[in-house]
């Protein structure tokens, strides 16, 4: 039996995406699109423009890590709540919350195709972190 759309997606955000050049040809659709409003407005995303935003931030952070506290599928789309947290080059011994994620996803030959997606900048307040915290 394959990898279902869920190990899919939860394995591209477990990757080290800002050291594994890989991981996207790996895990992301060519024609791949990505629909993303955040607290800068909106975005349209290809493949490489993902590709280059987690190059570009390659060079501002030490550590980069996802953390993910839901993760529900249904046919070919999946869902993904998750906070990514950086360690910064100039604060490596400082862990922060960089943004807050929700996205949905749809699959295409096992790979993330079509993707819908709203963020937040970080909130490192207790109770705010205390919510993404799997249950």
């Amino acid at each position: 039996m394959g990898k279902t759309g869920k190990d899919i997606v939860k394995s591209f955000y477990e990757a080290d995406l800002i050291h594994d050049a890989e991981a996207f040809s790996k895990y992301l659709h060519p024609d791949i699109e990505l629909y993303w409003n955040s607290s800068f407005g909106f975005s349209k995303k290809n493949f490489e423009d993902i590709k280059k935003m987690f190059t570009d931030m390659a060079v501002s952070f030490e550590t980069f890590r996802c953390e993910i506290s839901h993760l529900i599928a249904e046919e070919n789309q999946v869902s993904i709540r998750y906070t990514y947290f950086a360690k910064t080059i100039e604060n490596p011994d400082k862990e922060d919350a960089i943004a807050h994620f929700i996205a949905i996803w749809e699959l295409k030959e096992d790979k993330l195709y079509k993707g819908y997606q709203i963020s937040q900048q970080g909130d490192n307040t207790p109770e705010s972190m205390k919510s993404f915290i799997s249950q």
